[in-house]
C-alpha cells in the first residue's frame, strides 16, 4: 500500500455563499482572477475595440437567453451600453455602482470584494468604501494596454456575480485572442 497523497481538490468558492467556506477556496479563488489579470493585457484598445467587445457580449447574451445589461466606459465616457430582454433598471445601477469600484481600486469589482473577505470581512466594513455608490460585487473588468494601464471598464450585470464576471472574462479573452500584434489605423490612437 502506497503512502503517497491523493491531491485533495479545493471546493470552489462562492462568493454569493456565506462566510463558512474554507480560506483555501477564497484564496483559490482570487490567484485565479489575478492569473486572468495578468493574462488579459490588450497591446490596444481603441473606441472600435469597445464597441467590437461590447457586440459580443451582446451576441454572446441573446446565443445564451441572458438577462443582462453590459456597459463599456472610461472616466465620464460612455462606449458602450446595452440592455438584453429579462435586464431591468436595477441592472443599470448595478453597472454604475460595479463599474466605479473597478475604476477607483484599478481591478476587478469580484477581487475587490473577494481580497475584502480575507479574514472574514467584507468590502463595506471599510469605512472608505460608499456602498451606496460602489460595489464590490463581480462582474466589472478593467482592460488594460500594454504601456498605458487601465484604459476602460467592461461590465455586466444580471447574472449572479460569478457568472457576470466569468461573461466578461470569456468575452475579453476572445477579443484578446484576436488582438495579436497590430498597428492603430491611421487617425486612430492606440488606446483610449
Amino acid at each position: 500500500m502506497s503512502n503517497d497523497a491523493h491531491p485533495v481538490a479545493v471546493p470552489l468558492f462562492d462568493p454569493d455563499g456565506g462566510d463558512d467556506q474554507p480560506a483555501e477556496a477564497l484564496e483559490a479563488l482570487i490567484t485565479s482572477v489575478e492569473a486572468e489579470m495578468t493574462e488579459l493585457h490588450f497591446s490596444r484598445f481603441t473606441q472600435n475595440d469597445a464597441v467590437a467587445l461590447g457586440e459580443l457580449l451582446v451576441q454572446l447574451g441573446v446565443e445564451r437567453e441572458l438577462p443582462i445589461a453590459i456597459g463599456i466606459s472610461r472616466p465620464n465616457h460612455l462606449l458602450f451600453r446595452a440592455a438584453l430582454d429579462g435586464a431591468t433598471p436595477d441592472n443599470d445601477l448595478w453597472l454604475e455602482a460595479k463599474t466605479r469600484t473597478a475604476a477607483r481600486y484599478l481591478a476587478p469589482s469580484l477581487l475587490v470584494g473577494l481580497r475584502a473577505r480575507r479574514g472574514g470581512g467584507q468590502m463595506a466594513d471599510n469605512p472608505l468604501f460608499d456602498s451606496s455608490t460602489h460595489s464590490a460585487h463581480g462582474g466589472a473588468v478593467p482592460v488594460v494596454v500594454h504601456g498605458a494601464g487601465v484604459v476602460a471598464v467592461v461590465t455586466v450585470s444580471g447574472l449572479p456575480q460569478l457568472e457576470d464576471h466569468r461573461l466578461v472574462v470569456e468575452a475579453l479573452r476572445m477579443l484578446h485572442a484576436a488582438d495579436g500584434p497590430r498597428t492603430p489605423g491611421a487617425g486612430e490612437p492606440d488606446h483610449l
